[in-house]
């Protein structure tokens, strides 16, 4: 029988990934191993895994191995974004990660498994978690201008179960609630699964219209409102003091809850004081630790008012009761010893140096983007429609978001599309954003 051919052996491995018969996290047989089983010569063994690699499939460990890669969602889940090739870049989700997080997830590991009480890790905690790991996340929050008390603050399994628990407490079913005509998605799904009537606020390239917004709030019965205040996604802003006080004073005349989502707001080195500080018995505060540590890390938080924390821990209760212990003793480590501090500084380095690689590339082009972030906007021209420009970054084996992710009108939606920026390996984000400009420029009128 004729041994298999370098390329055969890829395509074989390749297939039995993308179909789960090998599930992520599934170790690889050594090079030699591979050649020896596929009779290949070591060096053909050692192009099959680079191949994998260049593909997004596998990962190599240096003294552990060859392991499938966990992939995007986009891979099974929603299987009508699975690319036709192999996958370029990924530029529709931020899932960053720093060289070396994996060797600092070990030594975390080590020192929990032999410090204290292991065994207190497997026990339940209380819903909201117990106070001195909130206390750990408050005074965390004090770097970010929240000053609050620890009980003020319940644990979750990251930012949108955070989210989830303050719309179930501050909402019920038909109730309206503002939110910026081009925000984060994940609050789409939230507003249709809890059957909450979003109004829609127009936005401009310096934030949302707080005119528009006063309006609003005068016609119909606003019960919240959610804003992104410290870059903005998708569009990037952090609104200056006078913005931030006129929100206050509106959601205080029209006496209603904001929500003030900060997963992205480590990224601004010195931004204005968080509506949070401004108008503390107004607003909850959300945010975790998935774009500024990992996104697997599942951990967030929301602060919320006295009145409020009764009936958000019921609900916390009911839903997911909080972050588990392990994930929990992880996290909290990480915010005390300094280590989410020092992440959060590369983050913001390593932010601003994707955004100036992506300013070169996309020279000419409409983006609008804060200047240290992981997300650009970029408009199209006329002629150039999102999915149509989506379609055929797919079969470059690019995947990016279309602005009707973002969209929360229910018709004419900005002829635009999101780049996030975080995911590729820097070395080869260039490449990939010239291929996404050479193919958007490739549509003629």
């Amino acid at each position: 029988m004729r041994p298999p051919s370098y390329k055969a052996v890829v395509d074989e491995y390749a297939a039995a990934i993308r179909s789960g018969a090998l599930p992520a996290g599934t170790r690889l047989p050594t090079h030699r191993a591979l050649a020896r089983e596929r009779r290949i010569a070591l060096a053909t063994a050692t192009r099959v895994y680079a191949e994998l690699g260049a593909a997004g499939l596998v990962v190599g460990e240096q003294g552990r191995g060859t392991f499938v890669r966990v992939r995007s969602g986009y891979d099974g889940i929603e299987p009508s974004r699975a690319l036709p090739v192999p996958r370029v870049a990924d530029l529709s989700f931020n899932q960053p990660l720093a060289p070396g997080q994996g060797d600092l997830l070990r030594q975390a590991l080590r020192a929990l498994a032999t410090s204290g009480d292991a065994e207190a890790l497997l026990r339940q905690h209380p819903p909201g978690g117990h106070r001195h790991d909130r206390a750990v996340v408050a005074t965390y929050l004090l770097d970010r201008g929240v000053d609050t008390a620890p009980e003020n603050v319940l644990l979750t399994s990251g930012a949108q179960q955070a989210l989830d628990c303050v719309l179930r407490t501050l909402t019920r079913p038909g109730d309206v609630f503002a939110v910026d005509a081009l925000s984060y998605p994940g609050i789409k799904l939230l507003a249709a699964a809890h059957g909450l009537d979003p109004a829609p606020v127009p936005v401009t390239p310096a934030g949302p219209d707080l005119d528009a917004l006063d309006r609003l709030c005068r016609a119909r019965p606003v019960r919240a409102v959610y804003t992104i205040p410290t870059v903005h996604n998708p569009l990037g802003w952090v609104l200056d003091r006078t913005q931030r006080e006129r929100l206050v004073a509106i959601a205080a005349e029209h006496d209603c809850t904001l929500i003030e989502d900060g997963t992205y707001a480590f990224l601004e080195a010195a931004p204005p004081p968080p509506l949070h500080a401004l108008a503390p018995d107004r607003t909850c505060y959300v945010a975790g630790l998935s774009k500024n540590v990992a996104p697997g890390l599942r951990f967030g938080f929301a602060v919320l008012p006295d009145r409020h924390l009764r009936a958000a821990t019921t609900q916390l209760r009911a839903a997911a009761w909080g972050a588990p212990g392990l994930t929990t003793a992880l996290a909290t480590g990480w915010l005390a010893d300094g280590t989410v501090a020092r992440l959060e500084q590369q983050r913001r380095a390593d932010a601003a140096a994707r955004q100036a690689l992506a300013r070169t590339a996309l020279a000419g082009l409409d983006v609008t983007a804060h200047p240290s972030s992981y997300i650009q906007w970029l408009t199209l021209e006329p002629h150039q429609r999102p999915d149509q420009v989506a379609a055929l970054l797919a079969t470059e084996g690019i995947l990016i978001s279309t602005a009707d992710a973002f969209a929360t009108t229910p018709h004419h939606h900005p002829n635009a599309v999101r780049l996030a920026l975080a995911t590729p390996p820097l070395d080869r984000l260039p490449e990939a954003l010239h291929r996404l400009r050479s193919t958007i420029e490739s549509i003629a009128p």
